[in-house]
C-alpha cells in the first residue's frame, strides 16, 4: 500500500490528536523547572511497568499466545499494567495483534512493514484499518470477561487518576515525566517491533514473512526484538533463543516459575 492508497481509509482523528498531544507534553520535560532526577526514575519504573510487565510479558506473551499460564489474579495484575500503557484497550490490543500473526506482511495485515517504515511504525494507528472488525472473532476467550471489558472501556480514565495521583506526589515534574515522557518511550520502543524488527537485523528462521532479530530493539522492549524467533515459534515464551540473544521478559516468566506462579511453559521443541 502507498502512501496515496493509506489515504483513502477514514483518518481516526481522535488518535491523531490524541499523540499529537501526548508528544507535545512529552515536550515539557526540555523546560529545567520539570526536570528531577526522581521524575526520571519514575519514568524508568513506570516504563518497565507498563511496557515490560504489562504489554510484553502480560498482553503478549501471556493473553496473545497464552505461552504460560498463571493465576487469574496475577493475570488481571499485568493486563491492568498493560492498559497503563495506553495502546488502545486491552481487548483491542490483543485482537490486534492475533490478527497480525495470522496475516503477518500480507496486504490484510494493519501495520503490514512492506508497505514502508512509516506505515508499519504508526501510521496504520491513524487511519480505520478493516483489521479491527475481526477483533471481537479473535477475542472470544477474552472479551466477555468484566475485568478485561473495564480495563478495555476505561483505560482513558485509569490514565487521569494516575496522573493525578503522580501530581499529588511529586507536582508536574512526575506528571511529565511520568506520563507524557514514559507514554511516548513506550509507543515508539513497542512501534519498533512493528517496524524496525521487520526491516532491520538478522533472520534464524524462514518464518514466512520479512520479521528479523535486531538486537537493539530487544534492549528497549526487554527481548521483543528477537522477532523472527518469535514468529517462527509463537506460542514459545521464550524469545532469545541463541546465548547471546538476551530476553529480559524470559527471565520474568523464570521468577514467576520460581515462586510457582507461572506454570504449562511452552518452549520450542527445536532451535
Amino acid at each position: 500500500m502507498t502512501i496515496a492508497t493509506s489515504t483513502k481509509l477514514p483518518i481516526t482523528w481522535s488518535i491523531l490528536l490524541f499523540m499529537v498531544f501526548v508528544h507535545v507534553g512529552a515536550l515539557f520535560a526540555l523546560l529545567p523547572s520539570n526536570f528531577s532526577w526522581s521524575a526520571v526514575a519514575l519514568c524508568l519504573f513506570m516504563h518497565w511497568v507498563t511496557g515490560g510487565l504489562g504489554v510484553t510479558l502480560g498482553l503478549h506473551r501471556l493473553v496473545t499466545h497464552r505461552s504460560f499460564q498463571v493465576p487469574k489474579w496475577v493475570e488481571y495484575f499485568l493486563v491492568f499494567c498493560g492498559s497503563l500503557a495506553m495502546q488502545s484497550g486491552v481487548i483491542e490490543w490483543v485482537g490486534l495483534h492475533r490478527h497480525h500473526h495470522l496475516h503477518s506482511d500480507e496486504s490484510i495485515d494493519h501495520h503490514d512493514s512492506g508497505k514502508g517504515f512509516w506505515w508499519s511504525h504508526m501510521g496504520w494507528m491513524m487511519y480505520q484499518v478493516p483489521a479491527k472488525q475481526d477483533i471481537p472473532r479473535l477475542t472470544k476467550d477474552i472479551n466477555r470477561d468484566p475485568v478485561y471489558q473495564f480495563l478495555d472501556n476505561y483505560f482513558l480514565p485509569i490514565q487521569i487518576a494516575l496522573g493525578i495521583l503522580f501530581y499529588l506526589w511529586g507536582g508536574w515534574p512526575f506528571v511529565v515525566w511520568g506520563i507524557f515522557v514514559r507514554l511516548v518511550l513506550v509507543y515508539h520502543c513497542t512501534w519498533f517491533v512493528n517496524s524496525a524488527t521487520h526491516k532491520f537485523g538478522y533472520r534464524t528462521y524462514d518464518a514466512g514473512d520479512r520479521s528479523t532479530n535486531c538486537w537493539w530493539v530487544a534492549v528497549l522492549t526487554y527481548g521483543e526484538g528477537w522477532h523472527n524467533n518469535h514468529h517462527a515459534f509463537q506460542y514459545s515464551a521464550r524469545h532469545g533463543l541463541k546465548w547471546w540473544e538476551i530476553d529480559a521478559t524470559w527471565m520474568m516468566v523464570r521468577v514467576l516459575q520460581m515462586l510457582g506462579l507461572a506454570t504449562k511453559v511452552k518452549l520450542p521443541e527445536k532451535v
